[in-house]
């Protein structure tokens, strides 16, 4: 969709500006991207450390990514929970130790490939399975605890979105820098003819149009699109919590995975049937 919104925005742009019998040309200028566009990663650069700038790089390509938390996803998770909780009913809690400490191996968490491939939720299943089989923390600690992992990696994962929104933010100004040097340019051809200086004013004003364009129409859209995938993403986290705390309270492994399916958003959530039918399916 990503690639769809920018196509959509650019068709926009050039074909409104074509029914205007507006000249092309005229909006290539190649100096003012220069500036705009180096400007904009210069400051990027002075304001983020190299961890954040490494973090932001690597989540610009999500942007343009089909992965999505669907269904199907919600329904996989919570059958490995309930596998899991089952598995420790029966055989007891040292029963997952090897599971947790080598899912890679596990023959429990090679069942649910799309689950196991995202590393940080194997990661928060596993570290928070670890401390329920070595501890004896209360439910209400465990939840506790929960909140802050996940409230720190939510903090950390929404970094590059607000590092982007405030390139976003810039764009506009520099986008004046540009026609301010423009001007300045223009000012030098004093002496020239009219159609001499309007095609450099115009030249000039394009940077204006640049920056406000970069800002709303692409590098600020960008910037929301991470921060819904990472909301998106914090639901499963949510899921993993409520089962966890419920089991270690005390329910039964069907009762614990069914306070996790209540934390997903309506358009995601598996029916009771549906997941009843994917443990069941899951139990053979």
């Amino acid at each position: 969709m990503a690639i769809v919104g920018i196509a959509v925005v650019a068709a926009a742009i050039v074909g409104g500006y074509l029914m205007e019998h507006g000249n092309l040309s005229v909006l290539f200028q190649p100096a003012e991207l220069v500036i705009i566009g180096g400007t904009a990663i210069g400051a990027f650069l002075i304001s983020s450390p190299p961890k954040i700038v490494k973090h932001v790089v690597g989540n610009i390509g999500s942007v343009f990514s089909m992965k999505s938390h669907g269904k199907d996803h919600y329904v996989e998770l919570l059958s490995l929970l309930y596998r899991i909780f089952s598995k420790i009913r029966k055989e007891g809690l040292i029963s997952i130790e090897a599971d947790v400490e080598h899912p890679d191996r596990s023959a429990l968490f090679r069942r649910f490939p799309s689950v196991v491939k995202e590393e940080r939720i194997m990661n928060f299943i596993c570290d928070n399975l670890k401390v329920v089989v070595t501890t004896s923390i209360p439910p209400h600690e465990l939840d506790g605890l929960l909140d802050l992992e996940i409230e720190t990696g939510s903090h950390e994962a929404q970094v590059p979105s607000h590092a982007l929104t405030s390139v976003a933010d810039s764009l506009p100004g520099i986008g004046i820098v540009a026609a301010v040097l423009g001007i300045v340019i223009t000012m030098g051809k004093i002496n020239e003819p009219p159609e001499v200086l309007g095609h450099s004013i115009g030249a000039a004003l394009v940077g204006t149009f640049l920056g406000i364009l970069l800002c709303y129409g692409f590098v600020g859209p960008m910037a929301t699109n991470i921060g819904y995938k990472v909301k998106e993403e914090e639901v499963s986290f949510q899921v993993v919590k409520l089962a966890i705390v419920a089991f270690v309270g005390g329910s039964a492994p069907q009762i614990a995975v069914e306070f996790g399916r209540r934390a997903i958003p309506e358009g995601d959530k598996p029916t009771f049937a549906e997941l009843e039918k994917a443990v069941r399916a899951a139990s053979k």
